[in-house]
């Protein structure tokens, strides 16, 4: 039986965004589908409160999540909050792709400067305060980009690398089991071929391939 996982997208973003990672993830024998929420109104509260429910109605094993930027933000509290709850985890490994699992210094500058915080909607707190340590007992992963393109390189503050919107530091949470740098831009992680590599080596192996 194929392997179960769960793709959420990003800030601004909707499940269609996911639809090449997934055929790719389908490509390599997994069982992937695509997790929809509105990121701006509701946020990541009610995204959680919907995944944690998708994540109970699988049957079979575990279910791994990959979420990129904000997405992986939700699936980590998701892990956090179920692993606390559950002898038997019902999630198997966590993927991140250039999420400011530190929080976003281009969120705060947004939000301080730029009067642009209303942008971010309800997503905005959690964006700007990031998570504490990993201390969870899911498996996680963090792949972050190195292509400074992107509009938020326009906001400053970003120290390089980055990839256009999240600083590498800010995807460095203490406790991961994981983290490897791809030479693509925030977006592109959605795209990047070694960014896929990557995602399914740690799926199957619970670590990433050497560079």
């Amino acid at each position: 039986m194929s392997e179960r996982v769960i793709l959420l997208h990003g800030l601004w973003m909707r499940a269609a965004a996911l639809a090449p990672l997934a055929q790719r993830l389908r490509a390599a024998g997994f069982e992937p589908e695509t997790f929809d929420y509105h990121s701006l109104r509701g946020g990541p509260d009610a995204a959680a409160q919907r995944l944690r429910a998708l994540i109970y109605d699988s049957q079979g094993g575990p279910v791994h999540l990959v979420g990129h930027s904000l997405g992986g933000l939700v699936a980590l509290e998701v892990a956090r909050q179920l692993t606390e709850k559950e002898s038997s985890s019902p999630i198997g490994r966590v993927v991140c792709l250039g999420s400011p699992l530190r929080g976003s210094a281009a969120a705060v500058s947004m939000a301080r400067h730029w009067g642009t915080g209303w942008l971010m909607g309800d997503s905005a707190a959690l964006l700007q305060r990031g998570l504490e340590d990993w201390c969870g007992r899911c498996e996680v992963g963090v792949i972050a980009g190195r292509l400074p393109v992107g509009l938020g390189a326009l906001l400053g503050g970003l120290a390089r690398p980055h990839d256009g919107t999240v600083m590498v530091a800010e995807t460095e949470l203490p406790g991961i089991h994981g983290h490897c740098v791809v030479s693509t831009s925030h977006t592109g992680l959605l795209l990047s071929g070694p960014a896929t590599r990557q995602t399914v080596a740690f799926l199957r192996h619970g670590r990433f391939e050497a560079a």
